[in-house]
């Protein structure tokens, strides 16, 4: 039988829309997947603007530039979350230090770590084991990343990061298939054969009619430790490059600085320690530049 005609909005039915036999109970698929969507568009409509993280390519530092970003925007006084939908290899938590914490609920939502106004969530959160292997196909991890965007009590919120994970798999796909109004900013780092990638990324937002909010080059130079001075490393000014190709905003240009390592494996966020120094301040300017 097709999807249609199984419950005619019978008393038993949970939405009243699989349109199936007497005495639905609401467990159907059709209904199912229909309360599911209706969840993540309250829980979304709380919060106004919505950022996902991409890069074509790993090892750019994107969730480097997405723990930052989402400090960046919290001191401004903004309500401020990060979703790390990176199932097989998340990050936050430890650039966070929060590892070894749980996730809770209150018995019908899931409720985030918070960190001042910054409220995180992560796949990390709930394994048993930090070095348990996460061996999901397709469409497990669909099915938690849409708990993550309906089930999660987020509040009312000023801005939504999302980390993604490299490529355009199935965790950027979903993402940005459901938060269809979001902005996506790229991660590319100096070099051609980060571009490339890249380029992949900028083809796959805009297939997906998504808005992209501009370029953010990491990587972009070396900051010594000593004197201050900027110091170019890697080859190529792919970030200025793509920017121009695609007619698209150079968000920033973030120098590597050790701090910025050593904050993320101590989890004390560089952006939130070190405001004063150059990579800091680009970080100031990708906010300022996100409006």
């Amino acid at each position: 039988m097709s999807e249609e005609g199984k419950c005619g909005g019978s008393a038993g039915c949970g939405s009243g829309s699989c349109g199936g036999s007497e005495g639905c109970s609401g467990n159907c698929e059709s209904c199912k997947g229909n309360n599911v969507k209706q969840r993540i568009e309250e829980t979304m409509n709380r919060i106004k603007r919505k950022i996902v993280v991409l890069s074509g390519k790993g090892g750019v530092g994107k969730s480097t530039v997405s723990v930052n970003l989402a400090f960046a925007l919290a001191a401004t006084g903004a309500k401020v979350g990060l979703l790390d939908v990176d199932i097989h290899g998340p990050s936050a938590p430890k650039m966070l230090n929060l590892d070894g914490m749980t996730l809770s609920s209150d018995g019908e939502k899931i409720i985030p770590i918070e960190i001042g106004t910054l409220k995180v969530v992560s796949l990390a959160f709930l394994l048993q084991n930090p070095d348990d292997a996460v061996i999901w196909r397709g469409p497990v991890k669909l099915g938690v990343i849409r708990q993550f965007l309906s089930d999660v009590d987020w509040g009312d919120l000023d801005y939504l990061v999302v980390d993604t994970p490299p490529g355009t798999g199935d965790e950027p796909l979903t993402v940005c298939q459901i938060l269809k109004d979001a902005g996506a900013v790229i991660v590319t780092t100096p070099q051609e054969v980060s571009a490339a990638d890249v380029r992949k990324s900028i083809s796959f937002c805009r297939q997906l009619d998504l808005n992209i909010l501009g370029i953010v080059e990491n990587m972009s130079g070396f900051v010594c430790p000593h004197c201050g001075e900027v110091t170019e490393i890697f080859a190529g000014n792919a970030g200025e490059k793509l920017a121009e190709r695609y007619g698209l905003p150079l968000l920033g240009k973030i120098p590597i600085d050790p701090a910025v390592s050593t904050g993320g494996d101590a989890g004390n966020p560089f952006a939130r320690v070190n405001s004063e120094t150059p990579a800091a301040k680009s970080f100031a300017g990708i906010v300022k530049a996100i409006g």
